[in-house]
């Protein structure tokens, strides 16, 4: 499969949110978006304007430059805080929905024994699960951070953030399908850098529909039903 084809694993998501059997599981995540997204919204709006004020004087000058860069960055921040949130909060549910879809298209579930009470007992390790990406992401980010602060680098710091933005969106949602098979987190970054591009891509789409107004709302379940599909289509090295 072409390494680029991690694109069509988002629409391939979208198309299935109306599939019979499906489309109870994306309610409670498409009620979850609206609230957050709503909320975040008007913070990224205050983020950008804050970021520019801290540049220096003699900078002001590349504003035509620096202001869409920092646009770019902010939005990958407040996409991921809302994905963060949004994840912690619906994760038991983005479980089960995987759980569906791989039901749906291998007709057996992860694990014979899951069912709705048995994810909800599992909340705690889903949560778990949900602060080992928090654990993974901070340092990185915090690291790319600085880069916004030094002269010169700070023109490509949106560029690498959004980058990183997409390699977490794959991170988010390929884990899903991954944490129902009991696969370790550390065996979730190895199977992305082993399909890099594939993943990159996908996530690439991801973060792109996650900044369309009202589209948004639905990339959350769309994005766990793409990326399960991901992994159950390349678990061979493909």
């Amino acid at each position: 499969m072409h390494a680029f084809s991690g694109i069509q694993y988002l629409f391939r998501g979208f198309n299935w949110l109306t599939k019979p059997g499906i489309k109870r599981f994306v309610i409670i995540p498409l009620i979850i978006n609206i609230l957050l997204f709503s909320a975040l919204m008007f913070s990224g709006y205050y983020l950008v304007h804050h970021l520019v004020s801290l540049l220096p004087r003699w900078l002001h000058w590349l504003n035509w430059l620096i202001m869409p860069i920092f646009f770019i960055a902010s939005s990958v921040i407040m996409i991921y805080t809302f994905t963060i949130i949004a994840n912690l909060i619906g994760a038991p549910f983005n479980s089960l929905l995987s759980e569906k879809v791989q039901l749906l298209t291998t007709g057996k579930k992860p694990r014979e024994d899951e069912g709705f009470k048995e994810a909800i007992k599992d909340i705690p390790r889903t949560l778990k699960r949900e602060w080992h990406k928090i654990i993974y992401y901070i340092p990185r980010a915090l690291s790319l951070l600085i880069l916004f602060f030094i002269p010169v680098i700070n023109v490509i710091a949106g560029i690498l953030w959004f980058i990183f933005g997409c390699w977490m969106m794959s991170v988010e949602y390929v884990d899903y399908p991954m944490d129902n098979h009991k696969k370790p987190f550390k065996e979730l970054h190895r199977y992305l850098r082993a399909h890099c591009l594939l993943s990159l891509t996908f996530g690439f789409s991801v973060m792109i529909m996650a900044m369309i107004p009202i589209i948004n709302f639905f990339v959350l379940p769309a994005a766990v039903i793409g990326g399960t599909l991901m992994y159950l289509e390349n678990r061979s090295g493909g």
